[in-house]
């Protein structure tokens, strides 16, 4: 008996060490930096800097991208629906992506196969429309004003923050249509130090942050940063030793293949067309491993200024779920957080974005409310057009305190500005939130007219027209002093995905029981514990 006891003790010390172990994760799949298989039919969206790196007595472009297996088209000066072509500088590509007119200028773009720039072809055309979409604005878009870590703004002009809010904002118009590949090549430098290291941040963040801070979830965006190629030697943005690089020498940020102006040299085209091509050839086949065969059925057109129209919808799960995470600057559509309160002259409340106490990120929303008996307050942010938050199931968020035991209001508005509704949800500050970050979900049903207006007490039941949002402490018979932090608000079901964690804090978690175990190790030892279980039985 002692003897089968301890053989029995001994496999059931194997088993715990061998499900202990950590498993080997296959090895990520290798970029694929061939041409493809088949023609593929591509349109340049340019001006000059792209007419000579396409030409083949100087980039050599429009040459190489035939030979990797693809049919070119391009647009140029005066091309196109309202002469389009005349505009690509950074503002003006909200114009193409994200305009009254997105959908006529798009229908162009896809169907153009004809040449508006001088380069040879070797390839007949495949027919059908263009699969892939390149643009790029000329070397006067990297002298932008402002400064190199401005966050994005609220609107598009030529800063480091009016450059980011265009980015972010045609990002939208990518995601509805999955079935395109965009890749967007960073504009060229220029000899001017002056604002020089405002691109150089602004075109570290399009290659590094910028799909990364909007949770993007499709890989049919790329970028090449042709700004780097060329402004050094030793500056490259590249396919080597089986993975992407992008390297550059501190300090150099102005243009090294100048021409007699700004405009790219020769060499510097050239060297710009070895590296650009075979990450092409990477950015399309990692989009074909996950492109669907076709485009969404419906594409809703983005707002036209100046006329009514229904509120745009929310971008699918998981990719743009966050409505304000208080690092981007003010939403678009909206004149920022502005506070209201009772006139006694009593009640004060200070609402503004602050760094002191943050959830994620490095800001949140502060609150100071010191509202007196009977009194109110509110911090509240108004779009100028209805909002549509249907694609999520409610709000979710996180907030903190500086006492428990107090009160304060989820506001929602809806309906027009002549016969404004409002939906409240309140909630008690806890002891948690007064040591910490409180997660709060709220359906919508959970939201409740107001007592002040007719139908109260009656469940929110429009998400697709919200006018504006808040949080406020109403009338009670206590006065009420606390501060409040919100930060991350997002919609409820489209929440952003959590940042994968290091193994280390995956095992620090998982020290629990099955911590460490994966499915199939968990039902492997558990077979192997009724077996010993049932050795034990017998003997």
């Amino acid at each position: 008996m002692k003897r089968s006891l301890f053989i029995v003790m001994l496999l059931l010390a194997a088993l715990l060490l061998i499900a202990g172990a950590p498993l080997t994760a296959p090895p990520p799949q290798a970029d694929d930096p061939s041409p493809p298989d088949q023609v593929v039919k591509l349109i340049f969206i340019h001006h000059s800097s792209g007419e000579n790196w396409l030409a083949d007595d100087n980039g050599g472009l429009g040459i190489e991208l035939g030979q990797n297996n693809y049919f070119v088209s391009d647009t140029n000066y005066g091309w196109g629906p309202d002469a389009i072509g005349d505009r690509t500088d950074i503002p003006n590509w909200v114009e193409w992506f994200r305009s009254q007119s997105t959908d006529r200028y798009m229908d162009a773009v896809y169907n153009e196969s004809g040449q508006n720039s001088s380069y040879a072809r070797s390839l007949d055309d495949p027919g059908s429309e263009n699969e892939i979409i390149m643009f790029k604005s000329c070397f006067p878009n990297s002298n932008l004003d402002g400064h190199p870590n401005d966050p994005p703004g609220t609107y598009e002009d030529m800063t480091v923050s009016g450059a980011k809010y265009v980015y972010n904002e045609i990002l939208k118009y990518f995601a509805t249509r999955p079935d395109k590949l965009f890749v967007l090549i960073t504009a060229p430098p220029v000899s001017d130090p002056a604002l020089a290291d405002n691109a150089r941040a602004f075109n570290n963040w399009l290659v590094n942050d910028w799909l990364r801070e909007n949770n993007y979830a499709y890989s049919n965006v790329a970028v090449f940063d042709f700004y780097n190629v060329l402004t050094g030697q030793n500056n490259h943005h590249r396919y080597v030793n089986g993975q992407v690089e992008h390297v550059y020498d501190p300090g150099k940020n102005t243009t090294n293949y100048p021409s007699g102006d700004d405009h790219p040299s020769s060499r510097g085209n050239r060297k710009a067309t070895e590296e650009f091509l075979p990450l092409l050839n990477i950015y399309y086949h990692r989009w074909q491993s996950g492109a669907p065969a076709q485009p969404p059925a419906a594409i809703e057109a983005p707002p036209v200024a100046g006329e009514a129209q229904p509120p745009a919808a929310m971008p699918p799960s998981g990719t743009f779920g966050r409505i304000v995470d208080f690092e981007s600057g003010n939403p678009a559509d909206t004149g920022g957080w502005e506070q209201y309160m009772d006139d006694t002259g009593d009640t004060s409340l200070n609402c503004a974005v602050a760094s002191d106490a943050v959830h994620g990120g490095s800001n949140a929303l502060k609150m100071e409310y010191d509202v007196t008996p009977t009194g109110w307050a509110v911090c509240t942010l108004y779009y100028g057009d209805p909002a549509d938050w249907s694609a999520g199931d409610g709000l979710s968020f996180y907030y903190r305190s500086t006492e428990s035991g107090r009160y304060f209001d989820v506001d929602i508005y809806a309906g027009s500005s002549e016969n404004q509704e409002t939906y409240i949800y309140t909630i008690d500050t806890t002891d948690e939130s007064a040591a910490g970050w409180v997660s709060v979900q709220i359906p919508w049903s959970d939201f409740k007219r107001s007592s002040w207006e007719e139908n109260p007490d009656q469940p929110f039941t429009k998400p697709d027209s919200i006018t504006g949002f808040g949080f406020g402490i109403g009338a009670g018979d206590d006065p009420q002093v606390v501060t409040i932090w919100v930060d991350d608000i997002q919609l409820l079901g489209l929440e952003s995905q959590p940042i994968a964690q290091s193994a280390s804090e995956t095992q620090e978690e998982g020290r629990g029981v099955g911590g460490l175990l994966p499915c199939s190790g968990t039902s492997a030892l558990l077979v192997a514990l009724l077996g010993l279980l049932w050795i034990i039985k017998r003997h």
